[in-house]
């Protein structure tokens, strides 16, 4: 008796099991099959934020995503050594080798501030096969500035 039990309860199980086991093996086949694309961007949008102290490579697609960045202290680059235009171009082909993966071959270039690696970065842009189709300042400039003080009463 204890033998027949044994075999109704493995017919019993067997296709419950060859179910579950079919549907775990159609699912990891799945995600094999299906594996996340990257996306091929053509053009997009580089802004470098050169100031005295640093100098911050970010690029973008057209809507704003940022796809890659790096600056010069990330590079391993300190004190002084951080905005100076070596620096920048390093910097420049640090994120150029991030972005090399979606494809981006037209860029729009944003500078903003007045570091000493402004040239060197827009240089190793273009150096580093990127189509350059806009140079743009975005340097803040104030219009009439803050109020100046009264004059001092002695």
């Amino acid at each position: 008796m204890t033998e027949e039990k044994v075999t109704i309860e493995e017919k019993a199980v067997e296709p419950v099991a060859a179910s579950v086991g079919a549907k775990v093996e159609d699912a990891s086949e799945l995600k094999k099959k299906v594996k996340k694309a990257k996306r091929q961007i053509a053009k997009g949008r580089a802004t470098v934020k050169c100031t005295y102290n640093n100098t911050i490579v970010s690029i973008a697609d057209i809507n704003g995503s940022i796809l890659g960045w790096a600056s010069s202290g990330m590079m391993g680059f300190k004190g002084a050594k951080k905005a100076t235009p070596y620096a920048a171009t390093q910097v420049v082909a640090s994120v150029s080798e991030k972005v090399k993966k979606y494809g981006l071959q037209e860029l729009e270039v944003f500078v903003k501030g007045v570091g000493s690696g402004r040239e060197a970065s827009i240089r190793a842009l273009a150096n580093n096969g990127f189509e350059l189709l806009l140079i743009k300042d975005i340097t803040p400039i104030p219009h009439n500035g803050c109020r100046s003080k009264k004059p001092r009463r002695v």
